[in-house]
């Protein structure tokens, strides 16, 4: 499939997701300036419609990639990190400190996995299995996000 292809490209982010090393980091990070961006013009709601329509659309696209590359779960995918990592953003505020810190909270809970992401990980397929491990592990990563700014604030 070529790298111009739409299922590539939202599939990869852009091609975040071609880095060789730690794609999902990577993709994590891309979602930063998005998430900045959104809430500054949208404010949390703003980022909440980009972190689901972005799971909408990645669940479609990485279901193609997957069945076109004949692996059920590319590592080059990060448009689940990219959803996901927004979503936890809306629990804190759009600073500097935070985001990084959401950022490698999210990067700890989506490595491990804790239930359910572990069970979506391995229990389901395609494309919704792909965006919904990485959804389970953000919700993670909110909680203690927000529970973090909460102490701190």
């Amino acid at each position: 499939m070529s790298f111009w292809h739409p299922v590539c490209l939202v599939s990869t982010f852009f091609g975040v997701g071609l880095i060789p090393f730690a794609p999902g980091t990577w993709g994590s990070l891309a979602a930063l300036p998005i998430a900045w961006f959104t809430y500054r013009q949208y404010g949390t709601a703003g980022v909440v419609a980009v972190g689901v329509g972005l799971f909408l659309v990645g669940c479609w696209a990485a279901s193609v990639f997957a069945r076109r590359t004949s692996d059920s779960d590319p590592g080059s995918i990060v448009i689940d990190e990219v959803a996901a990592q927004c979503l936890v953003l809306t629990a804190v505020p759009p600073a500097l400190e935070y985001y990084l810190a959401a950022c490698a909270i999210f990067r700890l809970t989506d490595i491990l996995k804790p239930w359910p992401a572990s069970w979506a990980d391995q229990s389901m397929k395609g494309g919704l299995g792909i965006m919904l491990d990485d959804i389970f592990a953000g919700a993670y990563a909110w909680a203690l996000m927000h529970g973090l700014y909460l102490l701190l604030d």
